[in-house]
């Protein structure tokens, strides 16, 4: 089978979305962090009732402590607004366009209403790869271009 095709053809669905990590706009960035650990995620989506406002991630995250940024203010204040978003329908190759042109390592995923279903990780798109290419994967020597420091043999 053509891996093209499949790429073309299969929703973000079979590309192993996780459950979204919600936040409301109000809460506390220091409360968010708290939530971050806890959850051993690298991003929330910031929004009410399923409708997306902004993502705040990890990057945000290690910006505002490099500025010494007050971690009492309203993630609002501080996340990204609006964030690129895939929908339930669209194909693997478009998500893994949208990541690539726009630098994004998440994608929130979203009905034909605009709710929240879900977010596409970059990890989800690798196991999704590794499925469709195990022989491939799971064949590649732990480091792939070695080189020896000496001559061998004799």
């Amino acid at each position: 089978m053509n891996f093209q095709l499949r790429l073309d053809a299969e929703s973000v669905e079979h590309a192993f979305p996780s459950a979204p990590l919600t936040v409301e706009p109000q809460t506390a960035v220091c409360e968010v962090f708290l939530l971050l650990k806890d959850s051993h995620a690298g991003h929330v989506i910031v929004g009410q009732a399923g409708e997306i406002q902004g993502i705040f991630t990890e990057r945000d995250a290690l910006k505002l402590m490099a500025e010494g940024a007050d971690l009492q203010i309203p993630v609002a204040e501080v996340m990204s607004r609006d964030p690129v978003t895939m929908r339930v329908d669209d194909t693997v190759g478009r998500a893994i366009t949208s990541m690539a042109q726009g630098g994004y390592r998440r994608l929130p995923v979203v009905d034909e209403t605009a709710t929240l279903r879900g977010v596409l990780k970059s990890s989800g798109i690798l196991h999704y790869l590794v499925q469709h290419f195990p022989a491939v994967i799971y064949n590649l020597p732990p480091q792939p271009h070695h080189k020896t420091q000496e001559r061998e043999g004799a």
